[in-house]
């Protein structure tokens, strides 16, 4: 039997500095691996839906040990890819305190950056399956990712699944020749549910919330009330939309929070004080898995449904490393105010 939700993207491998080091200083690396579509197919395998990510990789030793790293945490991996030449790279440096951390990709002409329509046998790979994710990331690559996942896309609307979309927009990978607009319009218009922070809607889209500066620290949940209301008017089928925001006081102090709009009605979460960060790679990625996994739930509503996101992406913070390493009941215990931190013995 198919996996109940599939995910598709490009997983890397990350190279950090060991604990808050630049690259200029490092002699070494910590190496694991990541990326947006993935890190969701993990949690929600750890909340208990079964769960498969799609890619594709190349037929060599890195490739095999991403593929390990995949299955030890009971993802479905059976319909990803092997081939092309190299895995995706990037590295990472760790901020703190007023600096910043900072990302450098070395992915051109990888596994995932060469694929090409008519790869994947979509209507095999999405059959018996209920629920679709992608994200932003993934038509950013290359014109042939784009297309590919406009492939998926597609064939998951055909089917009647719901499709969702974490908008992620990155400056750095929209390079190929279409602007994030041109494609992610086609794109978006498919989709049943959309995640984005506070800023996506206004890179791709030019939706910009009214009165804000996210610089200063603050981030006010109704000014984000317009900004769904706007992407609905664009995306008549799109019937809940999500955005996490997030307070930066500094790199390693944050504030975490979302809304959630589903059919006109907005709801807004608690927050988070997040003032000793482990690691925010991820943080988006969770707060996608959490609410994937609380809308699969008959017993939660739309309230309830976003605290447990937030709430799973605020744990997210004290894991090092692009998965949300935690258990339905841990952010249950989150959502019911249990925030000391003890010894659980």
């Amino acid at each position: 039997m198919n996996p109940k939700i599939v995910t598709f993207g490009e997983i890397m491998l990350r190279l950090s500095p060991p604990g808050r080091l630049r690259f200029g200083q490092t002699r070494s690396f910590d190496a694991i691996y990541g990326g947006g579509e993935s890190n969701v197919a993990v949690s929600l395998v750890n909340f208990g839906l079964q769960t498969g990510f799609v890619t594709r990789l190349p037929a060599n030793e890195l490739g095999e040990a991403c593929l390990q790293f995949l299955r030890q945490y009971g993802v479905e991996t059976r319909h990803i890819l092997r081939g092309g030449d190299r895995l995706g790279i990037y590295f990472l440096e760790n901020g703190a305190a007023q600096r910043g951390s900072k990302v450098v990709y070395d992915r051109a002409g990888s596994a995932f950056a060469t694929i090409e329509p008519g790869m994947f046998d979509w209507p095999q790979i999405l059959r018996e399956t209920t629920w679709f994710h992608w994200t932003g990331i993934t038509p950013a690559i290359s014109e042939g990712a784009a297309a590919v996942c406009l492939e998926a896309v597609s064939t998951a609307r055909d089917l009647g699944l719901t499709i969702s979309c974490d908008l992620n927009y990155r400056a750095k990978l929209w390079k190929w020749g279409k602007s994030a607009e041109e494609v992610m319009d086609e794109l978006v218009a498919l989709c049943d549910l959309v995640v984005a922070n506070e800023e996506d809607a206004e890179n791709i889209f030019s939706i910009k919330a009214p009165d804000t500066d996210i610089t200063a620290g603050k981030v006010e949940a109704e000014k984000y009330i317009p900004v769904c209301e706007r992407l609905a008017g664009l995306f008549p089928r799109l019937h809940t939309i999500a955005i996490t925001l997030r307070g930066s006081l500094s790199a390693s102090h944050n504030t975490w929070s979302a809304v959630l709009w589903q059919k006109g009605t907005f709801n807004s979460a608690p927050t988070y004080d997040i003032p000793d960060i482990v690691d925010r790679i991820g943080a988006g990625d969770s707060f996608a898995a959490g609410l994937i996994y609380a809308l699969n739930r008959t017993d939660l509503d739309p309230q309830r449904s976003l605290e447990f996101a937030v709430a799973a992406s605020a744990l997210k913070h004290s894991i090092l490393g692009d998965f949300n390493l935690v258990t339905v009941a841990e952010v249950e215990a989150l959502v019911a105010g249990n925030v000391s931190g003890r010894v659980s013995r």
